[in-house]
């Protein structure tokens, strides 16, 4: 009987038990001492009664992260409606990260090691938490009064049944997917009026409103603002002190009962009101604003010291559906491709500098047109009355001057940064955007139709260097063989000296074409190596190197026939009274990129600069071309060092890069092929054209003490070339141009 009896009573127990359980794990209530885990289970959130709503670690971007939020659940996007927060930065966790409910603390989270990432800000002893179908957390003590919620902690979103209070804000993401604070606030101020505006992060700075419902203390007394308030039929008000309401918006028809509602600061500064039906097939997703504040935010948000709505150097433009989006003018890019309203940044300097000033203006830039677009708050000078003609030549003319707008016989100039772009088609108005040429030649495709000129240089040495520059238009081979008394004839007896070691004559070869002979003296050299080392040099074949036609061979006196150019050297053309423009420099540094890159790269030939002790830049030779269309710019210089003799130890010794005075042994008389790189050559080159001055080699001193030590022989070919062929490849030329500083 008692067996029996004590059967029965556990089966009549246990009627009550499974409802009590069930009731435990629907009613949304979370006991002191229950916890979550940052997984992709089941067990990684609390959720509401009905199961709207979740509490937990939702994933971000994939399984190794999660943020701690609340979200819709039912809906497939899970649209997040709260998240913790701390110093502006979202709350986010490891996998395996731990939520603790503690009755002491409050809420509790720990990473998987126990050190703890983040705590609520609890008031009390915590009895027990609930996560209620308003979407609201609340931590409960006792007697079921609040100690601490998710309402009165809100990020960007309120919803139905919740209130902001006077200081209360919503603050939106910085973009769709960051959760981080970001530049838009709305505010009830302490006045009472309810606000939108930017602020200037990383502060709390708050620039002036762009919208604003004026519900501050007027004649009629107890008028101003006390509550903004989102009550369960979806009506949103301002409530005032006297009990009247300033109404924003209704849920126009929209069942609260039916749908989802929820009104959000979004990351583009709007604030709308959403639904979202509760019951649906197929793919539902939020309406389009059901009402939305301001009307068109690109005219709205003017701040004298913000940024806009798209950043500096942007234009907000309307989409069709009243959204903005953010564009960059002709000759400006997006600081961050992932987050368009970060804003834009110049292509390049512009600068003040007296070799600017006193280089022609149409080399410098080209001038985009745009209509009806304006940067408002960017002025420093207005001109009237004006002619567009005149705004634009005012603008072109001045190193200041990064825009000009002209409407109604007013010149507006403008310098960086900008701010508050946008367009409106009411302007009327005309924009001048002062900008980079374009670049002149691609590196993979060297087509160039451009009637700029062009530069072709040689770097050549003194006697004991030979710096050849050599042409695409090379036949397959080494080229003629000249006797010595051909060419002493042909020069007139090598009476007329282009640079040490250079003399000019009029030869006919093939079609007729002038050339310049380099003699090579006293050259202790086997007559067989002397010509395959030349063989070498001739087989290289690019359309941006000058040709070399042929050699002369006689005992120890050896010559080198080059195609003539005409313009003299580079350090005439760059050291004169009257400076090259910055494009026409870029367009040099370019050039010689170009040929030490396919010399090193293309053909395994290894570079050398004409540097030795005390000799700079301008003791090489760099000859411009004579037609602005002959060539693309291209230079090289490459060292045959069986042509030198062998007391020049030093000369190869310091073109290693190594320090000069440990290296003094060092012999010159290696090969060709045996010759170590060096990532120096251009970057002795590069500052001398930037500053338009000598720039001596670098003494030893001078090198990092890693570089002056360093004795690896198999340190990567030509650094310096690769490195500036893709800085001017991209455009970037803001790193080039920043050598004149």
């Amino acid at each position: 009987m008692a067996t029996a009896f004590s059967v029965r009573m556990l089966l009549f127990s246990s009627l009550f038990l499974l409802p009590i359980s069930v009731f435990s794990q629907n009613n949304g209530r979370v006991a002191v001492g229950s916890s979550i885990t940052a997984t992709t289970g089941n067990s990684s959130s609390w959720l509401s009664p009905s199961g709207d709503f979740a509490f937990g670690f939702l994933p971000l971007g994939g399984n190794d992260i999660f943020l701690l939020s609340i979200w819709y659940a039912k809906i497939p996007d899970k649209t997040v409606v709260w998240h913790a927060y701390e110093d502006n930065n979202p709350i986010v966790a490891p996998k395996g990260s731990t939520l603790n409910l503690d009755a002491s603390s409050g809420l509790v989270l720990n990473n998987p090691q126990g050190g703890e990432i983040w705590k609520s800000a609890t008031f009390g002893v915590v009895a027990n938490g609930v996560m209620n179908d308003t979407g609201n957390f609340v931590l409960q003590d006792k007697n079921s009064g609040s100690v601490w919620e998710t309402f009165n902690n809100p990020t960007d979103t309120i919803l139905p049944g919740q209130t902001i209070e006077r200081n209360g804000k919503l603050s939106s993401k910085q973009s769709e997917s960051n959760y981080a604070k970001g530049r838009f606030q709305l505010r009830l101020q302490d006045d009472g009026n309810l606000v939108l505006n930017t602020i200037n992060l990383p502060t709390d700075f708050a620039n002036e409103p762009y919208f604003a419902t004026d519900t501050t203390a007027g004649t009629v007394e107890g008028s101003e603002g006390k509550q903004l308030v989102f009550n369960n039929s979806g009506d949103l008000f301002v409530l005032r002190e006297n009990g009247g309401r300033f109404i924003l918006t209704t849920a126009k028809g929209v069942s609260a009962r039916e749908n989802y509602l929820r009104a959000t600061l979004d990351f583009d500064g709007i604030f709308a009101l959403y639904a979202h039906p509760k019951t649906f097939t197929g793919n539902a997703s939020w309406s389009s604003p059901l009402w939305y504040q301001p009307v068109d935010i690109c005219q709205t948000l003017l701040e004298g010291a913000g940024v806009g709505v798209c950043g500096y150097n942007s234009i907000c433009k309307l989409k069709p559906d009243n959204r903005p989006t953010c564009e960059c003018p002709k000759g400006f890019t997006f600081l961050d491709p992932k987050n368009l309203y970060r804003g834009c940044k110049p292509d390049f300097i512009q600068g003040c500098k007296e070799d600017e000033l006193a280089s022609p203006r149409q080399d410098l830039y080209d001038v985009e047109v745009l209509i009806n677009t304006d940067w408002p708050t960017s002025d420093y000078v207005q001109l009237k009355p004006f002619t567009a003609d005149k705004c634009n030549e005012s603008c072109f003319h001045d190193c200041l001057c990064a825009v000009a707008v002209f409407r109604s016989e007013t010149c507006w100039k403008k310098k960086l940064p900008l701010s508050n772009g946008r367009v409106d088609v009411t302007l009327n108005s005309q924009t001048f955007i002062k900008q980079f040429p374009p670049m002149p030649i691609s590196y993979d495709k060297e087509k160039s139709q451009t009637s700029v000129i062009r530069v072709e240089s040689l770097l050549l040495g003194t006697s004991t260097f030979v710096n050849v520059v050599l042409s695409a238009a090379l036949c397959l081979g080494f080229g003629l063989s000249f006797s010595y008394e051909e060419l002493q004839e042909a020069t007139n007896g090598f009476t007329e000296e282009l640079g040490k070691g250079w003399f000019q004559r009029g030869m006919q070869i093939g079609s007729g074409v002038e050339v310049a002979v380099k003699r090579l003296n006293y050259v202790m050299q086997d007559v067989e190596e002397f010509k395959t080392e030349l063989n070498v040099i001739s087989q290289t074949h690019h359309k941006n190197l000058v040709r070399l036609f042929g050699y002369c061979e006689k005992g120890q006196q050896r010559s080198l026939v080059f195609e003539f150019m005409s313009n003299g050297t580079l350090a005439s053309f760059i050291f004169a009274d009257i400076k090259p423009s910055w494009r026409q420099r870029i367009e040099i540094t370019y050039g010689v990129a170009k040929g030490l890159l396919y010399l090193s790269i293309e053909r395994s030939i290894i570079l050398r600069p004409p540097y030795k002790e005390h000799e700079g830049v301008e003791r090489a030779t760099i000859i411009p071309i004579h037609k602005a269309n002959a060539k693309s710019p291209g230079y090289a210089h490459v060292e045959i060092s069986r042509l030198l003799p062998k007391t020049l130890e030093t000369l190869s010794c310091f073109a290693t890069g190594w320090r000069f005075r440990s290296c003094v042994l060092h012999s010159a008389s290696r090969s060709l092929s045996s010759l170590l790189p060096d990532p120096f050559d251009l970057s002795f080159v590069i500052p001398s054209i930037s500053a338009s001055h000598l720039c001596n080699a670098i003494l030893a001193e001078d090198l990092p003490s890693t570089l002056a030590q360093r004795n690896d022989s198999h340190h990567p070919t030509n650094a310096t070339a690769t490195i500036s062929i893709a800085v001017l490849e991209e455009r970037s030329w803001n790193e080039f141009l920043m050598l004149r500083l």
